[in-house]
């Protein structure tokens, strides 16, 4: 069942110099414009910080140098996670412009054979290149050697990013309690903030951004009034022996303090993981030219402030704004404190939407919202279920302390596991050497870990609930993967190869019935299993039957003539076809049978062009004519589980819990136009 399609390649329009500076020039204003609406979406939780860092430490009589201290760690976990980390090095381990923890892992997948399931292939335009690559090129490292060959790793590494999913979900959930000010009015705003989602990422960040810009750019200018008002010389702590100054005095309460000011950080783990609605470049213009340096000073002015005013940490942001425009920051902080929530939100659709591509969680609404990005996407289902969990904790916790230990938990998980991910990159795919990839994964893994040990001291104190959050999805990810699995197992071993079916339609009690079948399949190589138990029980097939399967591109939209590919199987009557789309074309075609249309006059263009010698052109078309006139059925096929009794305890529970899963998710297929009265569900029981 090989295929042939021509490459769908950019058109590039001829220009002398003059044209090329106009494109760099309109290159530069564009990526000027994402970076102001990624203050919007991408920053809200990261800049946003300075409101619940200070509050969420247990200080206890802080001194002028533990303020100094403090801000020390900070000003170095802002540089070191989010300018060295995450803007230089994390950005550019991107799957197709896709980020996050999950996108790592599918690159992995990608690159190597450590993935476990076959998940659904989407094809780019540079897919080609991976096959004129050299042997040495394409030949794995030692460590991916090593997940190739140990299904153990290869399970822990699938652990390790479904973790890191969840976690990020969880920190979706809790970023809007953590700076609520007023449960009922953050609540009614935030359910507002939900119900703009379906109107795409581009349109809601358009919106948000004037407030998130306010935000951004007054802070820092109060940041500066505070520096020059109370402690010019707060800078002086950017020097690292104020760090140790701070841990030798403190000792043991000073590694707890880490928990609080882990939040400094929080939301740069959104950089990664919205890179998908945006461009690299587009980020790492705002973070550094407005987001760090507005975070420096605008935690400096603080520092400052509270080294004057030890014990005023408890309201450690609103404290020290001048009385002056105290009510309009408080106006701005407020909207922006909920606004901040954009940016775990659409993280969260990024997530949802790669782990269902790999196949890794339940089908659910995936709707691409932009026609130029493909990764600016938006799930209703996962929308308004992340609506009632966030409502729910910001009436149920308030944005108190609970919450702040919460928050510091997944924050610093997310991170570790995207250092660990981030290391597995550079050896398998980037070939750094091991020195190299030691020098990134050794400071990275013993800060971050320092925070993880912190944190996990709070987990009784509400950290316990972004582990409920992640246990919960956890579950349903792994029975949806144990379920998918056993699934994939049976339709290898079960598959229907061409000569099998040729042995099938050669029995002589196995009829061909006039009529044109579309036999819809989720397999590319071979044929589902479902088929022979049709020809076996029905002892029969349409005189002309197409196999269908779909095959996504990485493109916006596939031009209609190369969006159908046929090629012949062998039997008589018995076609391949191959419907290729782009992340922007519409699969639920209107207007009847306009698949049927296509499909039909595609195939009579190969007929025409490709035969085979064995029948002429014209009695192939007097067929396909004839069964077409004789009518038209879309066959999908639908395999279920039995759990029988003799079946073990562990699948009665895993297997019935996927069962329930399938039964509520949607279809693997879409509509694709079939009129509701041709279309035919053949069940399939497999018995465990």
């Amino acid at each position: 069942m090989d295929l042939e399609a021509g490459s769908i390649r950019p058109r590039s329009d001829g220009g002398g110099p003059a044209a090329g500076r106009e494109t760099d020039d309109s290159n530069v204003w564009k990526d000027l414009f994402l970076a102001y609406k990624t203050l919007g979406v991408v920053f809200g939780g990261l800049v946003t910080s300075p409101l619940y860092v200070y509050p969420s430490m247990n200080l206890s009589s802080p001194t002028e140098a533990d303020y100094l201290g403090i801000y020390s760690i900070m000003f170095w976990t802002l540089t070191l996670i989010g300018v060295v980390k995450y803007v230089c090095i994390a950005l550019n381990a991107d799957d197709h412009g896709e980020g996050g923890t999950f996108a790592m892992y599918s690159l992995l997948c990608r690159h190597a054979d450590i993935g476990i399931l076959p998940s659904k292939r989407f094809y780019a335009e540079e897919d080609p290149l991976l096959h004129s690559q050299s042997a040495i090129a394409r030949r794995p490292s030692r460590l991916g050697k090593f997940f190739e060959q140990s299904i153990t790793a290869r399970r822990v590494l699938l652990f390790v990013a479904v973790l890191g999913m969840c976690m990020l979900i969880g920190d979706g959930i809790l970023t809007p309690a953590i700076s609520a000010v007023v449960e009922a009015l953050s609540a009614a705003i935030l359910i507002g903030l939900f119900l703009l989602q379906k109107y795409g990422t581009s349109n809601v960040s358009f919106l948000f951004s004037p407030i998130m810009a306010a935000w951004t750019f007054t802070t820092p200018i109060i940041g500066l009034y505070s520096i020059v008002h109370y402690y010019p010389g707060i800078f002086k702590a950017i020097s690292p022996y104020y760090i140790v100054h701070f841990f030798l005095r403190n000792k043991r309460q000073g590694w707890q303090l880490l928990g609080g000011t882990v939040l400094c950080i929080t939301g740069a783990e959104a950089m990664f993981a919205d890179l998908g609605h945006f461009s690299k470049k587009a980020i790492q213009i705002a973070f550094l030219s407005s987001i760090y340096p507005s975070l420096v000073l605008t935690y400096a002015g603080q520092t400052a402030y509270l080294i004057n005013n030890v014990n005023d940490f408890g309201d450690g942001f609103y404290k020290f704004v001048p009385r002056p425009v105290y009510w309009p920051m408080f106006v701005v902080a407020t909207l922006a404190a909920i606004v901040a929530s954009q940016s775990l939100i659409s993280a969260t659709f990024s997530v949802i939407k790669q782990s269902v591509v790999l196949d890794y969680f339940p089908r659910v609404k995936v709707v691409h919202t932009s026609q130029h990005k493909e990764g600016e996407v938006y799930s209703p289902e996962i929308n308004y279920i992340l609506m009632v969990l966030c409502v729910g904790v910001i009436l149920g916790f308030g944005g108190g302390k609970a919450i702040g230990n919460a928050f510091g938990v997944v924050v610093i998980m997310v991170m570790l596991i995207t250092t660990v991910l981030l290391t597995l990159v550079m050896i398998i795919i980037w070939r750094t050497p091991l020195v190299l990839a030691g020098l990134y994964f050794v400071p990275f893994f013993i800060m971050e870990g320092a925070y993880v040990s912190a944190v996990f001291t709070k987990i009784p104190e509400g950290g316990w609930l972004p582990f409920a959050v992640s246990i919960t999805l956890a579950m349903i990810m792994f029975g949806w993967y144990y379920g998918r699995q056993r699934k994939f197992e049976y339709e290898m071993t079960n598959k229907v190869s061409l000569e099998h079916l040729g042995e099938l339609l050669a029995r002589p009690e196995v009829q061909r019935v006039p009529g044109l079948c579309f036999f819809y399949s989720n397999i590319q190589d071979g044929l589902t299993p479902i088929l022979g138990h049709y020809i076996k029980n029905m002892s029969s097939l349409h005189t002309v039957t197409i196999f269908v399967s779909l095959r996504p591109l990485l493109v916006a939209k596939v031009d209609q003539s190369e969006r159908i590919l046929i090629n012949r199987l062998g039997p008589n009557g018995v076609y391949g076809c191959t419907v290729q789309y782009g992340y922007a074309d519409n699969l639920s075609l209107e207007g009847g049978d306009d698949l049927a249309a296509q499909v039909t006059s595609c195939l009579q263009w190969h007929i025409q062009m490709d035969t085979d010698g064995r029948r002429s052109p014209e009695e192939e078309m007097a067929q396909l004519e004839a069964a077409r006139l004789a009518g038209v059925v879309h066959v999908r096929g639908k395999m279920r589980f039995y759990v029988g009794e003799d079946a073990g305890w562990f699948d009665k529970i895993m297997l019935g819990f996927y069962e329930f899963l399938h039964g509520i998710c949607r279809s693997a297929l879409p509509v694709l136009g079939m009129p509701l009265q041709q279309r035919v569900e053949i069940g399939m029981l497999y018995k465990v």
